[in-house]
C-alpha cells in the first residue's frame, strides 16, 4: 500500500515541504533488506530505520516485516538530520493500517524519535510552521518542545506531543490535544525584558557614552581603543541598552534565525530583545559566517538586529575579519556549497575593542609604552585598511580617574534617558528613506545619496577640507564623516548639518590620522 505523509526541509531561514512516500507490500529478495530508503537521505536520515523500529515496538505496535520502501521527494534536494523519523514512522503505520491516512494527510510532520518513542526537539520549527501555513495545511504536528515558537503563527493548527503513543491516539480520535496558539502581540510586548545593566553604572567616561549614542542612533560601527582595564568591554556590553526596541517584525525574522540555530529554549516563541553576541578571538571563518557541510547560521547572522562585538579586535585571525566586509555592505551573507547555496541575513552593528599596541599602554597618560620601534603600527596593520573604511567612529578610551571613580553623589544618565533621543533620531531617519525601503538609518545611505542628503554650505566644506589637510585624514574618511554628521544633526534636531556637527564628526575619526601610530 502506498501512503504519502509531509516533512519539511530547512534551507536557510526558510523551510521546503517534503513528501515522503512509504510503499508496503510483499516480501524481499533473498539477501536484501526489509527496508529502503532513497531520495538523497544523508546517513543520520538513514539510520532513522532502527530508531523508527524500536520505537514502534516499544509504542506497543508492530512493525511490518514486508518489503517498505521510502522515498523523500523531491529526489534531487538533500535530506539531512533525524526530524524525519516522526513522518518515515507515521507512514509506516498508515500503510500497514494501524492508524487511519484521512487525518494524516491534513498536516504536515516533524521529529527526531528516542527508542522508547519520545520526541526530541528539532531545529527551525519556526519556518517550517510559517511554510506549512503558505501552502495551505490544516496543521503541524511536532514536539512539544517546539510548539510554542511554531504556535506563533496563526491560521495553523500546532499540535505538540510528547511520544509516538500520544501521535497515534490523537490521529485514531481516541485522543484530543488542543493546539497551542500565542497571541503575537501580547507575547512580544509583555516579555519585552528590561537590561540588567544600565550606563548609570558607568562613572566617567562621558566621550564614550557620546559616541555609543552616536552609533546607535545612526546604526554606526564603532572601535573603541585605549588601554586595558579602562572600560571599553563594560561600555560595548551596555550598547544594547540604548538601541530602539526591536519591531513585531524584526522579532519574527531574528527568531526565524535563532530557531534554524536550535537556540530556542521551549518556553520562547519570540526573541523580545537585540541580539548581542560576542565570539572569542580563536572563532573560525565557518563559525563566523556560517556553513559547515549542514549550513548554520554563523555569528553575524545570530547578530542580525543587533550587535556583534568583537573584544581585542587584532587577536582575530585576518581571514575572519575579512569575511565580516561583504556582509557589512549587503547585510546578507550567502554560503555555498556543492549540492547547496543558502542565504542568511546579517544586518548587524560592529562594535570593536582594541588595546592601542601590544604592551596597551601606548598614548597612556601615566604609564610609558615599551613596545618596540614600529610595534605600534605593525599591531594596527593586522587590521586591513577596507575593514577599518567600514568602521565611522574611532573612540579613543582613556583610564577614569580616581575623583571620578570614587564620586558617588552625581547621578549619571540611565540607558532609559539616552535611548528616548536615539529612537527620537532613528524616527527622524524612518522617514528620510520611507522611499527606500533597504535603507534604515544613516550608516546605510549609498554613496549617491550622501551628496543629496548630506549638503554642506560654504562653512562646512571649508571646515571638511582644512580638517583633511591639516589632520592628514584619508579620503575615504569623508562619506563617513558625512554620515556621522547627520546624524549628530538628527540627535539635536537640526534640519541641517552645521559646524559643530562636522566637527564632532571630525573628531572621531582617530585612526585616519597619519601621526596617530608613527611609534
Amino acid at each position: 500500500m502506498l501512503v504519502k505523509t509531509f516533512a519539511s526541509a530547512v534551507q536557510g531561514v526558510g523551510a521546503k515541504t517534503i513528501t515522503v512516500e512509504v510503499n508496503s507490500g510483499g516480501q524481499p529478495v533473498a539477501g536484501t533488506n526489509y527496508y529502503n530508503m532513497v531520495g538523497l537521505p544523508d546517513n543520520a536520515v538513514r539510520e532513522g530505520f532502527q530508531r523508527i523500529e524500536a520505537a514502534i515496538i516499544n509504542a506497543g505496535l508492530k512493525m511490518p516485516r514486508v518489503k517498505t520502501i521510502v522515498n523523500l521527494a523531491p529526489a534531487d534536494l538533500r535530506k539531512e538530520g533525524s526530524s524525519y523519523d516522526l513522518p518515515i514512522a507515521l507512514g509506516i503505520l498508515a500503510s500497514s493500517g494501524q492508524i487511519p491516512l484521512e487525518k494524516l494527510e491534513r498536516f504536515l510532520v516533524m521529529g527526531e524519535l528516542s527508542l522508547d518513542g519520545t520526541l526530541q526537539p528539532l531545529r527551525g520549527a519556526l519556518p517550517i510552521a510559517i511554510q506549512a501555513r503558505k501552502e495551505h495545511f490544516y496543521g503541524l504536528i511536532l514536539p512539544l518542545a517546539n510548539a510554542r515558537e511554531a504556535g506563533i503563527v496563526n491560521n495553523l493548527e500546532v499540535i505538540g506531543v510528547k511520544n509516538l503513543t500520544e501521535i497515534v491516539a490523537y490521529l485514531r480520535d481516541e485522543l484530543d490535544i488542543k493546539s497551542t496558539q500565542v497571541d503575537t502581540r501580547d507575547d512580544f510586548f509583555r516579555n519585552q525584558t528590561t537590561h540588567n545593566v544600565d550606563f548609570s553604572d558607568v562613572k566617567g567616561q562621558s566621550h564614550i557614552k557620546r559616541a555609543l549614542e552616536i552609533a546607535a542612533a545612526g546604526g554606526h560601527n564603532a572601535i573603541l581603543i585605549g588601554p586595558p582595564g579602562a572600560g571599553k568591554t563594560m561600555l560595548a556590553r551596555r550598547l544594547p541598552t540604548i538601541l530602539p526596541p526591536l519591531t513585531l517584525a524584526e522579532a519574527l525574522e531574528t527568531t526565524k534565525i535563532h530557531s534554524v540555530a536550535g537556540m530556542l529554549s521551549p518556553e520562547t516563541a519570540l526573541v523580545h530583545t537585540r541580539p548581542f553576541r560576542s565570539p572569542h578571538h580563536t572563532i573560525s571563518d565557518t563559525a563566523m559566517t556560517g556553513g559547515t557541510s549542514n549550513p548554520k547560521p554563523g555569528e553575524i547572522s545570530l547578530a542580525h538586529n543587533g550587535v556583534l562585538f568583537l573584544d581585542e579586535l587584532p587577536e582575530f585571525r585576518r581571514s575572519v575579519l575579512e569575511v565580516l566586509r561583504q556582509p557589512m555592505e549587503e547585510n546578507m551573507v550567502t554560503i555555498s556549497r556543492a549540492k547547496i547555496t543558502v542565504e542568511y541575513p546579517a544586518g548587524f552593528m560592529l562594535i570593536a575593542s582594541m588595546n592601542p599596541c601590544p604592551c596597551g599602554f601606548y598614548n597612556h597618560p601615566e604609564k610609558e609604552c615599551v613596545c618596540g620601534a614600529g610595534a605600534v603600527k605593525k599591531y594596527l596593520n593586522k587590521i586591513s585598511g577596507p575593514l577599518m573604511d567600514r568602521i565611522d567612529l574611532h573612540v579613543e578610551v582613556t583610564p577614569v580617574s580616581y575623583d571620578e571613580l570614587a564620586i558617588t553623589k552625581s547621578q549619571a544618565e540611565t540607558s532609559e534617558m539616552i535611548r528616548e533621543r536615539v529612537i527620537r533620531a532613528r524616527e527622524i531617519q524612518q522617514l528620510r528613506y520611507v522611499s527606500t525601503p533597504e535603507i534604515h538609518n544613516n550608516s546605510q545611505m549609498p554613496a549617491n545619496q550622501v551628496r543629496n542628503i548630506c549638503v554642506l554650505d560654504s562653512a562646512g566644506n571649508l571646515l571638511v577640507k582644512k580638517a583633511m589637510e591639516k589632520l592628514q585624514l584619508s579620503a575615504r574618511a569623508y562619506d563617513r564623516i558625512l554620515k556621522v554628521a547627520r546624524t549628530l544633526a538628527d540627535l539635536s534636531g537640526d534640519e541641517k548639518i552645521g559646524l559643530e556637527h562636522l566637527a564632532e564628526a571630525i573628531h572621531f575619526r582617530s585612526l585616519d590620522r597619519a601621526n596617530w601610530a608613527s611609534q
